[in-house]
């Protein structure tokens, strides 16, 4: 196979940016090779020949490796961070995972904090940040609450110093 031109890796380009921006999401190989231009088969031919890996294979080794900073950094269950990275089988993301680093994800775990660093991040603080915060009040809410603070003060009818 000829090397590709710079349109060619333009578009494997943008579709490893997509790999890299939405690894989590359910993506499939043909979805992407549309998205590049390419048939399946030429799309995963031309892939390796830029990259080195096939995009499946490449999918994998992104989300293992988000999997590697959340079992390092959030206090979330091996179950949670298999579901948050985008695998939908514990049994794939631990033998996924085993082949790439050599160990479990638990086992991984338990290194990380033996080497120590920081403390781990809330869970629902990890869940929050991907599915984002909830949506501001809307303005009419917010308006009676200031409109107390916006009337003059009435002055004393006393004289306490009297």
């Amino acid at each position: 196979m000829k090397p590709p031109d710079v349109s060619s890796l333009r578009m494997l380009r943008r579709a490893r940016d997509r790999i890299d921006r939405d690894y989590a999401d359910q993506i499939s190989i043909p979805q992407l090779a549309a998205g590049a231009g390419y048939s399946r088969e030429h799309f995963i031919r031309a892939f390796r020949a830029a990259y080195g890996e096939t995009p499946g294979r490449y999918r994998t080794r992104r989300r293992v490796e988000r999997a590697c900073e959340l079992l390092r950094s959030a206090n979330l269950t091996v179950t949670e961070i298999c579901l948050l990275v985008g695998f939908t089988s514990l049994g794939t993301f631990s033998t996924r995972f085993a082949e790439l680093t050599g160990v479990s994800p638990s086992e991984y775990r338990r290194q990380a904090a033996m080497r120590g660093g920081p403390a781990p991040i809330p869970g629902c603080f990890v869940l929050m940040w991907r599915t984002g915060l909830p949506a501001p009040l809307a303005a009419p809410l917010a308006a009676p609450l200031a409109a107390p603070l916006a009337a003059p003060l009435a002055a004393p009818s006393e004289d306490i110093t009297s």
